[in-house]
């Protein structure tokens, strides 16, 4: 309520101010239009430029001006010459008796009375010529004063809209949020609590990432260790097609044992949790992601070779693994292919 007294009041007092500037009647706005109206001497409505824009030119006022004085002093020589000259005439004509009586008293009281005028002429044109002065010294502050107060003005019009305008968008703002209205305690007990928020939610973001960073980790040495037993297997291949083992021997017994630790050891690290082959040239392997669901490789490979043909995973709809297929199909690198496509169902990307 405080506010808003405060709003009415500066309103008003600049509605006052702009009120009593217009009734103010000033003398520079008169002199302004007087001087607009004034008419230079030769100059026409009809000449190209108007009144206003002949007036603003300076030099052309000076020459104006320059012209009507030498005018004058040319009028007033004439005047006391042809003054002179009939005085003159009328003494020599007239009789002697008609005739004024001209004496050295007379004469020295014209002279004195000339003088007298001569001096009062001198002291106007000395009050002029400082009148003059004044006029060109105070005319800028006056002209600067004039401006202040337009500006004024302008500022205190512009200052009442605006607070009409933030009159009418608070009364929206309250028809717009009715009572009850959240305090500014209430509002800051909210952002307290909000923050709060933040800052646990960060924490829990930087667990999971610090949790998917050892995941990371944990999936790459678990592909080295596959890559290795991979390599491994290849050469005990080789070992057994080169040798002619029997079935009762221990080396073959040993291998196999071998064979099938390595064989759980992968099944453990990648959750492998089935394999089987639809035919010759095709294998189909199911592994379990978190959250507790299948992921399902299905490799066709070329027939009577090693080379991978194709290659299509399920089970992850909402991950795209197009371009990691491709890539590990063209390189016929199926350990990588099946690494990489794990990854990026237990990453969630």
């Amino acid at each position: 309520m405080e506010v808003e007294q405060n709003l009415s009041t500066n309103l008003e007092a600049s509605r006052a101010f702009e009120n009593s500037l217009k009734d103010a009647h000033l003398r520079i706005v008169a002199d302004h239009d007087r001087f607009k109206s004034h008419k230079l001497e030769g100059q026409d409505d009809g000449q190209g430029g108007t009144l206003d824009e002949t007036l603003k030119d300076p030099e052309y006022v000076a020459n104006d001006v320059a012209s009507q004085i030498f005018f004058l002093r040319k009028l007033k020589f004439q005047y006391l010459e042809q003054n002179a000259k009939d005085k003159y005439i009328k003494t020599i004509v007239s009789d002697i008796d008609d005739a004024p009586l001209i004496t050295a008293a007379t004469n020295e009281e014209l002279q004195q009375s000339n003088a007298l005028k001569k001096e009062k002429l001198k002291a106007a044109k000395a009050k002029l010529v400082q009148k003059q002065e004044d006029v060109r010294t105070l005319a800028p502050l006056v002209e600067q004063d004039y401006h202040k107060a337009k500006a004024l003005t302008s500022e205190a019009s512009a200052l009442s809209q605006q607070i009409l305008d933030a009159r009418l968008a608070l009364s929206r703002l309250r028809q717009a949020h009715p009572p009850p209205r959240l305090t500014i305690s209430a509002a800051m007990e909210q952002l307290d609590t909000q923050i709060a928020q933040m800052q646990e939610y960060d924490e829990k973001l930087q667990e999971v990432s610090n949790s998917v960073a050892s995941v990371k980790d944990t999936v790459k040495e678990g592909a080295k260790e596959v890559e290795r037993l991979r390599m491994k297997r290849a050469e005990v291949e080789k070992d057994v097609k080169k040798g002619d083992v029997e079935v009762d021997d221990g080396v073959a017994v040993a291998l196999y044992d071998w064979f099938t630790a390595s064989l759980d050891l992968h099944r453990s690290i990648f959750s492998l949790v089935s394999h089987h082959c639809p035919s010759e040239n095709s294998l189909v392997l199911t592994y379990l992601v978190p959250p507790s669901r299948e992921l399902t490789v299905s490799l066709i490979f070329v027939p009577n070779t090693r080379q991978l043909a194709s290659a299509e995973v399920q089970g992850v709809d909402d991950i795209d693994v197009a371009e990691v297929v491709d890539a590990h199909v063209l390189t016929n690198d199926v350990p990588g292919l099946v690494a990489a496509v794990l990854t990026r169902a237990r990453a969630g990307r």
